[in-house]
């Protein structure tokens, strides 16, 4: 059984901050920032990818709320929402997912880059994704 899954089932304990009938969500064990907190699905489901409608939506309803707590109450300067789709994206656990990481101007540590590649031909890559 998934850790997330034996979390949400009460078999692991857990830092549990919110937990409603079908998402629980809890303090990260291994924090990026302070108070960095992931809201997860009861049922289980490995991706954001394969997750039904319903319960991602309720997923990130309960992320909304809880981001604009942390905000309101750990005075962070902002707030990254994110979810990683397969270990490529740095997905660690297969169970769908969402972390909140609450940012701090000083002793801020937490990195993500973006850098500009080669732009595409983007009428190939238009072509490519006609349809979608």
């Amino acid at each position: 059984m998934c850790i997330f899954c034996m979390i949400a089932n009460g078999e692991i304990p857990s830092n549990k901050i919110y937990e409603d009938e079908s998402v629980i969500a809890f303090l990260d064990i291994n924090p990026t920032s302070y108070g960095h907190t992931l809201v997860v699905p009861k049922e289980h489901c490995d991706s954001f990818l394969d997750c039904p409608d319903e319960t991602r939506n309720h997923v990130f309803e309960v992320a909304s709320k809880l981001a604009n707590k942390l905000e309101q109450t750990l005075h962070c300067d902002g707030i990254n929402i994110l979810s990683n789709v397969h270990e490529a994206a740095g997905q660690s656990v297969n169970h769908f997912h969402v972390h909140l990481i609450p940012r701090y101007k000083d002793n801020d540590r937490v990195t993500i880059e973006f850098h500009e590649i080669e732009k595409p031909d983007f009428e190939e890559l238009m072509n490519k994704l006609k349809g979608l």
